[in-house]
């Protein structure tokens, strides 16, 4: 794996509790992770029709920072 964008405890920034971050990173194959904010519960009724989670996925919330900072990490192409 490799994480897209810098270290989220860079500089000595903290998380709420220091018990993680919101993080995005690259698989092995090619796929990407995403560490949020589970928002399915709060986020599911307002998604527009052509839109959908299913029982096996959930809605995170990422900061804007993150992915920002992490735009030069990920390829332009599939």
């Amino acid at each position: 794996m490799k994480r897209l964008g810098s270290d989220p405890h860079a500089n000595g920034a903290q998380s709420v509790a220091c018990n993680g971050c919101p993080d995005i990173w690259e698989l092995a194959d090619g796929d990407f992770a995403i560490i949020g904010i589970d928002i399915t519960a709060a986020a599911s009724p307002i998604l527009p029709p052509t839109a959908g989670c299913g029982p096996d996925e959930r809605i995170v919330r990422l900061p804007r920072n993150l992915l920002v900072n992490a735009k030069r990490d990920i390829p332009d192409r599939v």
